[in-house]
This record gives structure tokens, C-alpha cells and sequence, in this order.
């Protein structure tokens, strides 16, 4: 076996002892996470994604270990909308707190399918035709300028497409059934709301993906660098996500650093053939306008009756 096969296979069982260990060991009976836990979990999964990037310096280099930290903060960065959704979600639908970890496990689980296959296209794409990373780039730079300027608007997760076609499919039940996504009923199939849920998570991150993916290629087109940056930021998005919940609306200018973010790494894009940004450089501007946003937020708190809009609390299609 190949080293690059190998290095394939060892991370690909590393996650799976990694999630085994989350939901089967330390999660062996639904409850909410506390806020003590949910930061320790997420310092964990911090550790893990540094100390893999430690063993991609000493196997490959100094390279390749920037691009990977570069795409993880990129990836962790733009996930804060995920945090917003999901928030707006669990809220909408009433979800009980004790099964949100759960659903976000199986959410999480459908996203690494997912992106993995959002990032073998993109770079099969990239490498036979070229002159689609201009497309990439644009479309980042867009992206970002939209998520900077535009008005108030709300996210309606009733509306999603997916979850209509679903209902008209499936019979779904009233209310929820612990932390069962289907029950049998009357010789049928049933499902819970809570599958609902998991529905609407799983097909807005394809939205996500959209955006982040490419954001990422803007730093390397390295498949196993791509993919893991991509993996071990999105596996710390559940604990992050119980660690953040309450306080993530304090950070009223952070979207306007992360519409900064990807108008950044668009323009790297588009002058990918003129002009190198190095990777260190990149990460480093990358760093300062996530460090300079949250600081304004605390430094600059929104009054009491200020409305919130998507564009200052970091909503979008990141």
C-alpha cells in the first residue's frame, strides 16, 4: 500500500475511534451537555486537529502543515453560521435539549459523506479545467460582499425544499419519541420530528459546503489536505456548538469579518495566476479580521433593543 492510501486509511479509522469514542463513551445516555463539558469537549477537538497537524509537518513538511491549519481555521471559522442555524433550528422546532447532541452526531456523521464528495469534485474540476478556480473566486468574492451588505432576512427552515418533498413521502408524527428518528406504528414506518430536524440540518450544510469548500481550495488543492482541515473542523462544531449557544449573539460583527474572510480568499483566487499569496501570510490575514471582528463585538456590544440582523450575527451561506 501506497503511503498517501495508507495515510487515507489511518485518518479514516482515527475518526471513526474519534466519534466512537464521543457518542458510545462519553455519551452513553441522552442529556444535555453542560457548559464546563461542551467547552471541554471542544478543546479536545482542538488538541486532536493540532497535534494531527503536528504529524503532517513531521510526514510531510512545513508546507503542507500551514495549509492544513490555514483550511482547519477557514473551515472552523465559516462553521459559526452552522452554529447560527442550528441554533435558529433546534429553537423552531422546540427540539428537547437532552437529544440536540444526538442529532447534531448524525448530522455531523452525513456531513463527512457529503463534503468529501463536494471536494473530489472541486478538485477534479480545478485540475482539468483551470480557468474554473476564476469562477470559484468570483463567486467567493460575491458571497462575501452579499453577506457584508445585505438587509434584514430571516431563515425559515419550514420552507426548505427537501423537508417539503420528505413530509408528502413519509407520515411524521405529532410529537417526539425520545431519541428515536422512526417508530412503528399501525404496521407502518413513522417518522419523528426529530428526524425532521436532522433533515433539515443535513441538507442546509450542503448549502454550506458551497462556500467553504471552495474557500479552501483557494489554499490548496490537495485532496487529503482539503478533506481532513474540512473533517476535524466540522467534528468540533457539536461541542462548539453547546459551548457557544448562549453567547453567540455578543458577536454582532462577526459577519462582517467572515463576509471580509471570503471575499479575501476570492481575490487570492483570482490572482492566483499573477501573483502567490503565501499560505503563512494568508493565514495570518485570515487570523486578524476573525480576531478583529469578535474583539469590535466585545469592545462595541449592540444595544439592549437592537434588532438582529443576519448580516452582524454571522448568518449566511458560509
Amino acid at each position: 500500500m501506497s503511503g498517501q492510501a495508507l495515510a487515507w486509511v489511518l485518518f479514516g479509522l482515527l475518526i471513526l475511534v474519534l466519534m466512537v469514542l464521543d457518542l458510545g463513551v462519553l455519551e452513553r445516555r441522552s442529556r444535555a451537555l453542560s457548559l464546563r463539558q461542551a467547552a471541554v469537549r471542544t478543546a479536545l477537538w482542538m488538541a486532536a486537529a493540532l497535534a494531527f497537524n503536528a504529524a503532517i509537518y513531521l510526514w510531510r513538511g512545513r508546507q503542507p502543515a500551514l495549509e492544513f491549519l490555514t483550511g482547519y481555521l477557514l473551515e472552523q471559522s465559516l462553521s459559526v453560521d452552522n452554529l447560527f442555524v442550528f441554533l435558529l433550528v433546534f429553537s423552531y422546532f422546540k427540539v428537547p435539549a437532552a437529544v440536540q447532541h444526538k442529532t447534531l452526531f448524525w448530522g455531523i456523521l452525513g456531513a463527512l459523506l457529503f463534503r468529501g464528495l463536494f471536494i473530489i469534485s472541486g478538485v477534479a474540476l480545478l485540475h482539468y479545467f483551470h480557468w474554473i478556480i476564476y469562477l470559484f473566486g468570483a463567486f467567493l468574492v460575491l458571497t462575501g460582499l452579499r453577506m457584508a451588505f445585505r438587509g434584514e432576512e430571516e431563515v425559515h427552515p419550514e420552507h426548505n425544499p427537501v423537508l417539503k418533498l420528505f413530509r408528502k413521502l413519509v407520515p411524521v408524527t405529532g410529537d417526539y419519541e425520545g431519541s428515536r428518528f422512526f417508530v412503528r406504528r399501525e404496521g407502518r414506518s413513522w417518522a419523528t420530528p426529530l428526524f425532521v430536524v436532522l433533515l433539515v440540518i443535513e441538507s442546509t450544510d450542503v448549502v454550506f459546503a458551497v462556500d467553504s469548500i471552495p474557500a479552501v481550495l483557494a489554499v490548496t488543492t490537495d485532496p487529503f489536505i482539503v478533506y481532513t482541515s474540512n473533517i476535524f473542523a466540522i467534528l468540533g462544531l457539536r461541542s462548539l456548538y453547546f459551548a457557544l449557544a448562549g453567547i453567540m449573539p455578543l458577536f454582532h460583527y462577526l459577519g462582517y469579518g467572515l463576509a471580509f474572510v471570503l471575499a479575501f480568499v476570492g481575490v487570492k483566487m483570482l490572482l492566483s495566476d499573477i501573483c502567490t499569496i503565501p499560505t503563512g501570510a494568508a493565514l495570518g490575514v485570515v487570523a486578524a479580521a476573525l480576531a478583529l471582528s469578535v474583539a469590535a463585538s466585545l469592545l462595541w456590544p449592540r444595544p439592549a433593543s437592537a434588532e438582529s440582523s443576519p448580516a452582524d450575527d454571522g448568518g449566511g451561506d458560509g
